[in-house]
C-alpha cells in the first residue's frame, strides 16, 4: 500500500484527523486515543490492537506483521511493513483499531 492510501484510509473513519507524534504522523479520534502511527521514512505503521486481533493478524505474516518490542507491543501495538502487505489486511487492521478506540468505556 502506498502512504497516500494509508492516510486517506486511516482518515475516512468519522471524526478522526492526523498530527505529528515525535517522528511519526498519528492517527486518532478527535478526543479519544490515537489508533494507528505511520514513519514515512520506514513505510511501516503501527497499529493499536486488542491482544486477540494482534494474535491473529501476526499470524498472518509474521515477517511483515510483528508486535512492537518492549511494553508497547504487550499493550497491543502491533506493526505493519505496509509496503509489503495487501491492502486488505491493513484496512481490516485499521477497522479494528478504530473500533477498539470508539468503544464505549466501562463505568
Amino acid at each position: 500500500m502506498e502512504l497516500k492510501k494509508f492516510h486517506e484510509i486511516a482518515l475516512s473513519f468519522p471524526e478522526t484527523e492526523s498530527n505529528l507524534h515525535f517522528d511519526r504522523i498519528a492517527f486518532k479520534v478527535t478526543g479519544k486515543r490515537i489508533f494507528a502511527t505511520i514513519l514515512e521514512s520506514s513505510l511501516s505503521a503501527n497499529i493499536k490492537l486488542n491482544i486477540v486481533d494482534q494474535s491473529v493478524f501476526c499470524s498472518f505474516n509474521k515477517l511483515h506483521i510483528y508486535s512492537v518490542p518492549n511494553k508497547w507491543g504487550s499493550q497491543g501495538w502491533t506493526t505493519f511493513e505496509i509496503d509489503k502487505l495487501l491492502s486488505e489486511i491493513l484496512i481490516d487492521a485499521l477497522e479494528c483499531a478504530y473500533n477498539e478506540v470508539i468503544k464505549p468505556t466501562k463505568v
